[in-house]
């Protein structure tokens, strides 16, 4: 139809590239999908007071002789054990709520300050000059020299047990994919026209850097950021696992996944099995959103 078909001011808007971008998401079975199950774990987790039969960590509510019941069992204050219970006799579905609290804000969070600070080094490093970009992507090149696990293990080994330095140990070891990321972006944005001419024009460091780069290089690190919070989520399950982690107080999917390491040749398998379980389909779900995002946040397809 031609475009004088439309009366004045009724010509159709063209749809935001972020818009569309997020639309072909939606419209992926395997990413829809996982939306879906990860926004059931996230309601899941946020409501956990009110989902689970039990306070897991209220001792008042424990009882020691319900201890690694089987899934089915009654437990004696009057529900049952749908997911059995551990050696503590904590009810195992109860558990995993609570423990999928710590687990989601432990990734979430270190994901998100990781993203900021390496971000923001990174984007210093593309605009401050030869000598700050030398030195600061020499430091990105020393972090990624080394395992991440060991990295985070020495960290704890020296801070201790806790979720704030998990969560710092995590993001001392993740803020180095963010600024080569987002360096290798604000390079090649740097060199269009649009900051020339905002260098031109005198512009503010601050606001050409604000304004005009950090918007230009979200893409690659929202991406980024969606599989840093699944390997976040992994690596902080392996530091529990190992005892590193967080307390026993505050247990997340790792820790509960530890707990029943040793029963498991006696055959009380659902201790370990039913936190792996969760752990698994939460990494798996928030993969198949990352993968998806990766590839329509293209930044060939946001032009």
């Amino acid at each position: 139809m031609s475009a004088l078909a439309f009366p004045a001011g009724a010509r159709p808007r063209a749809q935001s590239p972020w818009r569309q971008a997020f639309a072909k998401v939606a419209r992926s079975k395997s990413a829809l999908a996982g939306l879906v199950v990860l926004g059931l774990i996230i309601l899941a987790a946020v409501f956990a007071g009110l989902i689970a039969p039990q306070n897991p960590y209220d001792l008042v509510q424990l009882d020691i002789m319900d201890s690694s019941l089987a899934p089915g069992s009654k437990a004696s204050a009057g529900f049952t054990y749908l997911l059995g219970s551990d050696p503590q006799g904590r009810d195992m579905l109860s558990a995993m709520l609570y423990g999928l609290r710590i687990s989601l804000f432990v990734g979430v969070g270190s994901a998100i300050i990781a993203c900021i600070a390496g971000a923001t080094l990174g984007l210093v490093a593309a605009y401050a000059g030869a000598r700050v970009e030398a030195l600061l992507m020499r430091l990105v090149d020393l972090q990624l020299s080394f395992p991440s696990i060991l990295v985070a293990l020495m960290i704890l080994a020296v801070l201790g047990k806790g979720v704030g330095n998990v969560m710092l140990a995590l993001v001392l070891v993740e803020w180095a994919y963010y600024a080569r990321v987002a360096r290798a972006s604000a390079l090649v944005e740097r060199s269009r026209e649009y900051i020339e001419a905002a260098e031109c024009l005198a512009v503010p460091r601050w606001r050409v850097v604000m304004r005009h780069l950090l918007p230009n290089c979200l893409p690659p690190l929202i991406v980024i950021a969606t599989m840093q919070v699944a390997r976040a989520i992994s690596l902080e399950a392996t530091l529990s696992f190992l005892g590193l982690g967080v307390p026993v107080t505050e247990p997340s999917l790792g820790l509960l996944i530890s707990n029943g390491y040793t029963d498991m040749m006696s055959g009380k398998y659902w201790i370990s099995f039913y936190p792996g379980l969760a752990l698994l389909v939460t990494i798996v779900a928030i993969n198949l959103v990352g993968d998806r995002l990766r590839d329509v946040l293209n930044p060939r397809t946001l032009q």
